[in-house]
């Protein structure tokens, strides 16, 4: 299994300020940018649109750099009145940073494994030690060393053979998640001649210590199709292809069984899935697959002794989970293990030599559900606050009857446990530290639920300093994502804490599209269902606004990527909720993206947002894409983000919007642009860079509210 185990820092501040009321409209305003208008018709079988933007689309042409630049200056010249409080914010945020720091270690095939932070470090060094923590440090990767004079760097995947003598590692300079996978001599320090580049940056091993798999990228679509077999110590030109994918509306992916015995080929769309399977001591042996893909059918499977455990959702919207003979992988074989419950979502699993570790949703909330194989006892572990995330951590060894798991609230920092499955006690090995004398009593979270339009109760996870008052006079951060079926759970942030502690509240909505409340809730928040997802947030807000959480003239919505959708979706729906909205990396040109074969992931992402070459799927997608529904109305404050060398979704689409918006509005509120001419999807690389676009948001936000520096 491929453990790249990344640190979670936490940060946070303590400084407050006096909020002093002044209009936008009272500053000086300089002209922002104006894009030039060019005309393109952009034909389908169902109409014909017309792109006065679609030119941005040109990386190369110095005629689209000058416009982002100029965008940027403009950023920067509107958000002049609080620079000082936007470097007080990325001081007094990083300062709660703990610099010099160190991840809990896990052990695997004799080794302990962990990441640690030095003073200044942007980057992670990556560290193991043999058989025992007392043991001499053995630096694997030091990430500051290989990073320096990049103004991008990001190690990907990171695996150690069989034999612990060869480390293969991937890195990307760009932010394209266009990997470079590298293999180190751990006993000599020396790399191996060979770069294999466009990966998708993880490898696997073969139990000979000589074979790696590894996924390669279609260059132009980014999609990850192909995977291949590569032998340590020889030129990549002569690695073998095992597998291509045709279909391009699957990705493709490569792993290894817990149990290290075989080796898994993974197919799969946003509805239908294929696994293959090889034993990892014979690397050379043709791929059997498991199940073919049917439509509509998701599942994934480990392995445990002479079985596969198959997460199944035939027939099972919330999913069960299945057993079958590794001989036999049929599905007339498959015998229920944990049969279907319409109030539980089966999320994930993970299997030792005495129990197995079932990960469900219930309600919203995440559980830990423990079953010892013997007598099926089962229990589940007590968290003892109102919402919060629990989540199964990196458990590579079997025989042990200890669970690592993950916790945090929107009150308590991320931490990490050691859980005894035969005493059933826990032992906290680390909350991650946050500096400057942060005490969660001083906070206090809530769990409340809005009732959307058509009745359903959205529910809401809510955090904010005591002393908060609720008369509609405190500003408020609506936050929601909303798609893909990816839940987004309350877990902590010190980064956020520079915002309660200057009076406001938290929210993140559960919105239809994920799936917080199981598979049906993310059902009705996608294709012809997805404007449930935007109705959810306004409903939420009007909520918040009705129950005087905040008002309309406090209230702040922010989102990104398809939740940066969400936000130009409610932006033209209903502007006047909110005083300023933050988009980041926002997916806003819907339909031209899903015409466009050629534009990267868009063939995947069909069963998502459906396929507009089918008129019923143009006609949804074109009702609420926010860059076909700008017209003339008053629009909120907003601060629209976004990376030059963005993967998932191009920077031209927040480009083309804000220029669309500029020429359509009819408000004098600031709309601000501003690109990383050296970053992608992720925002800035480093634990100290990425601080600056979060100073930024917050700055922006507290300048609507007339934060003095």
């Amino acid at each position: 299994m491929n453990h790249l185990y990344t640190l979670l820092t936490g940060v946070g501040v303590l400084l407050s300020s006096a909020v002093v009321a002044q209009s936008p409209a009272s500053r000086t305003m300089s002209k922002p940018p104006v894009a030039a208008i060019k005309p393109k018709q952009l034909t389908s079988p169902f109409g014909t649109r017309t792109d006065n933007y679609y030119w941005l689309n040109e990386p190369e042409n110095p005629e689209v750099i000058s416009y982002l630049n100029a965008e940027n200056a403009y950023v920067d010249q509107q958000m002049a009145p609080v620079k000082g409080l936007q470097e007080a914010l990325f001081k007094e945020i990083k300062g709660r940073i703990k610099e010099q720091d160190e991840s809990v270690p896990y052990r695997e095939n004799g080794y302990y494994y962990y990441t640690r932070y030095e003073a200044g470090g942007e980057y992670p060094i990556y560290c193991r030690k043999k058989d025992s923590l007392s043991a001499p440090e053995e630096v694997l990767l030091d990430a500051n060393e290989m990073g320096k004079g990049k103004a991008y760097f990001q190690i990907g995947g990171f695996e150690v053979s069989d034999n612990n003598h060869v480390l293969a590692y991937s890195t990307d300079t760009v932010s394209r998640r266009l990997y470079t996978l590298r293999f180190r001599d751990l006993k000599t320090g020396k790399l191996y001649p060979e770069k294999i580049t466009n990966t998708s940056g993880n490898a696997v091993w073969a139990t000979d210590n000589q074979t790696v798999f590894y996924t390669k990228k279609d260059v132009k679509t980014l999609l990850p199709c192909q995977v291949y077999r590569h032998t340590l110590g020889t030129d990549p030109k002569q690695d073998v292809l095992v597998y291509e994918e045709k279909d391009n509306t699957f990705y493709t992916g490569v792993g290894r069984s817990k149990s290290r015995k075989y080796i898994f080929l993974q197919m799969g769309s946003t509805m239908s899935s294929e696994m293959r399977f090889l034993e990892a001591a014979k690397p050379t042996q043709e791929p059997k697959v498991f199940l073919p893909r049917e439509a509509d059918h998701l599942y994934e499977i480990e392995h445990f002794g002479d079985q596969f455990y198959v997460l199944s959702n035939a027939g099972a919207p919330n999913f069960h989970l299945l057993k079958t003979p590794v001989t036999n992988t049929a599905k007339s074989a498959w015998q229920e293990v944990i049969p279907h419950r319409k109030d539980v979502f089966l999320e994930n699993m993970e299997l030792f030599k005495e129990y197995l570790v079932l990960g469900e949703r219930k309600e919203g909330l995440l559980q830990l559900r423990v079953i010892r194989w013997k007598d099926k006892q089962e229990h589940y572990l007590n968290f003892g606050e109102p919402t919060y995330t629990a989540a199964i951590s990196i458990n590579p060894e079997f025989d042990t009857p200890i669970l690592r798991y993950g916790y945090s609230s929107l009150t308590t920092p991320n931490s990490t446990y050691d859980y005894d499955m035969n005493s059933h006690t826990k032992k906290l090995l680390k909350e991650q530290a946050v500096l400057g004398g942060f005490n969660k009593e001083d906070y206090v979270t809530e769990r409340v639920y809005a009732p959307a339009t058509d009745g359903t109760k959205i529910p809401m996870s809510i955090v904010y300093k005591k002393g908060f008052k609720k008369d509609g006079s405190a500003p408020l951060l609506q936050y929601a994502y909303g798609s893909y079926g990816l839940s987004m759970d309350a877990t902590f942030s010190a980064g956020r804490l520079s915002l309660l502690n200057r009076g406001f509240a938290y929210v993140i909505c559960h919105i239809r599209g994920g799936q917080e409340m199981g598979r049906q809730w993310y059902e009705d928040g996608k294709k012809l269902k997805k404007k449930n997802t935007f109705t959810d947030f306004t409903d939420c807000s009007k909520f918040l606004i009705d129950q005087q959480y905040t008002s309309a003239q406090k209230l702040f919505a922010m989102g990104g990527s398809a939740g940066g959708l969400l936000m130009g979706a409610i932006v033209n729906m209903h502007p006047e909720y909110y005083k300023g909205v933050v988009a980041a990396v926002p997916f806003v040109d819907v339909v031209t993206t899903m015409l466009d074969e050629s534009i990267p992931l868009t063939t995947g992402e069909y069963d998502e947002w459906g396929n507009p070459s089918q008129k019923e799927y143009y006609d949804y997608m074109l009702s609420y894409s926010p860059y076909d529904q700008v017209r003339a109305q008053a629009y909120p404050n907003m601060l629209v983000t976004t990376g030059l060398h963005d993967s998932q979704v191009q920077y031209f689409e927040p480009a083309k919007w804000v220029a669309k918006l500029r020429t359509v509005k009819t408000d004098n509120n600031l709309l601000l642009l501003h690109t990383d001419m050296e970053a992608g999807h992720g925002g800035a690389s480093g634990r100290f860079k990425s601080i600056q676009d979060t100073a930024r948001q917050f700055a922006f936000m507290l300048l609507l509210l007339g934060m003095k520096a």
